[in-house]
């Protein structure tokens, strides 16, 4: 196979963000992609061997990206309370800064393209948030719920803040930012 430009593949991919989050994964087809990449459909195929496999390589790429994001600057020797306040921050930026990925990350997660590849990697990139939040649970700080809920509460009130912030309902600084990590916070906490 022929090496891959990687302009042309990161071209690719950033057409595959605006489309998902202009009309739709579902609605996207290689032509589309193609086409919003500024390359040749031809070329897709050059380096892809179909619609799932693109969508595939880049979702993977895109997560890989997310969760190191979402992980930035985590100390580990700092308290439960701050770590998990430096990730839900770093989810909340993510999401105000990427909000085209993030709408395609999205989609595909939810869609029957995601392959068994991709979930996986998505449990394992997950990991070390989960096994953070299990050790908040086995020191009594966090709910005994599922850590999934826990997960899903954090994750769920960044999204939200990210899109009150991003609408303009809120503004960007630091009493939103309290707020909304104080009422994550609360939610998990024991």
């Amino acid at each position: 196979m022929k090496p891959k430009d990687e302009k042309k593949v990161e071209a690719i991919a950033a057409a595959v963000y605006r489309l998902a989050a202009g009309k739709g994964l579902a609605a996207v087809t290689l032509a589309d992609i193609a086409r919003e990449a500024g390359v040749a459909t031809s070329t897709l195929y050059v380096y892809y061997k179909s619609r799932e496999d693109l969508l595939d390589d880049v979702y993977q790429k895109a997560k890989t990206a997310t969760v190191t994001r979402y992980a930035s600057d985590d100390d580990p020797k700092a308290s439960l309370k701050a770590r998990v306040r430096r990730i839900w921050n770093n989810i909340v930026d993510n999401r105000i800064e990427n909000r085209q990925q993030v709408a395609f990350l999205e989609q595909y997660y939810h869609s029957e393209l995601l392959s068994e590849t991709s979930r996986a990697l998505g449990q394992r990139m997950s990991a070390p948030f989960i096994e953070l939040l299990v050790a908040g649970q086995r020191s009594e700080q966090l709910k005994t719920v599922p850590p999934a809920l826990l997960a899903a509460a954090v994750m769920g009130l960044a999204r939200e803040t990210a899109l009150l912030v991003s609408r303009g309902d809120l503004p960007d600084d630091e009493t939103t930012r309290a707020n909304g990590f104080q009422l994550c916070w609360d939610a998990i906490r024991a």
